[in-house]
């Protein structure tokens, strides 16, 4: 009897909640197939940067990481939307707002065109580049490297270990100063504002022959109050190391004109 029993009640639970089930599971494979291309595309960089003993190529890195992201997105909007329409309510609900459906759109559209914004905005990212990651850039007075590109965002480490996160849609409409796009060494640059009253020229000269052949000092500009300001370049190195590089720099320079008294009354 309860060989029969058991067999029955499970086929009516099945039938009973057949469409739960089947959203749930939706839902369960999505979410495996995003864990499994998340897992497949950690273990392919890894593989590409032990067999690349230089790192992992700039533009391949972008690309593999927002391709992830984009085939991550369709999984669960996918898996979402399988989910969704095994309910014959939801069914009803979407068709009469699809009776509605230029007011519906136009009103989605103006909630989200921010968000969809930056979303397009990544895309032209991943097409043009014009950022990848490691690269050293500058955005709205803000330098750091690049350190990730999502789909929405822009993640950037500082050199002092900030991140400052860039909506793409302001990142693809902005000017960027890329200092490692065609290059990866960056050259070390820094400012040294001299008062009115200093010898400029003999500033540059001990400048100069404190860097020997390791850079190059020239007078940029001078400001309304006749301060002039030097632009003393140093050597190349990686990007990420360029802050180091610059702070070295700047106590040089500044400890040569100290000792020479150029520097008594100069601007903090």
């Amino acid at each position: 009897m309860a060989d029969r029993v058991v067999p029955i009640l499970a086929e009516s639970f099945f039938q009973r909640y057949d469409n739960e089930l089947t959203a749930a599971l939706s839902l369960l494979v999505a979410g495996a197939l995003i864990y499994l291309v998340h897992r497949v595309t950690r273990r392919s960089r890894a593989l590409r940067s032990a067999l690349a003993p230089e790192g992992l190529d700039p533009v391949i890195d972008t690309r593999l990481r927002l391709i992830r992201r984009l085939i991550e997105a369709g999984i669960a909007v996918l898996g979402i939307a399988i989910a969704l329409s095994q309910f014959a309510a939801l069914d009803r609900l979407a068709t009469s707002i699809l009776a509605s459906g230029a007011l519906a759109a136009a009103v989605v559209g103006f909630a989200a065109r921010q968000t969809l914004a930056n979303a397009v905005a990544g895309v032209m990212l991943f097409i043009s580049q014009p950022v990848r990651i490691g690269d050293l850039v500058t955005f709205e007075g803000q330098t750091g490297t690049v350190e990730d590109v999502r789909l929405t965002y822009t993640w950037l480490r500082t050199p002092d270990d900030v991140r400052v996160i860039v909506p793409n849609e302001r990142l693809v409409a902005g000017v960027i100063r890329n200092d490692s796009i065609i290059s990866p060494s960056v050259v070390a640059e820094i400012s040294v504002w001299l008062p009115a009253h200093a010898d400029a020229e003999r500033a540059c000269e001990l400048i100069k022959e404190a860097l020997g052949e390791d850079g190059d000092v020239y007078m940029a500009d001078m400001d309304p109050e006749g301060r002039i300001r030097l632009t003393v370049t140093g050597t190349a190195g990686a990007a990420h190391d360029r802050g180091a590089r610059e702070a070295e720099l700047r106590a040089l320079c500044l400890r040569t004109l100290r000792e020479a008294g150029l520097l008594s009354s100069a601007p903090a």
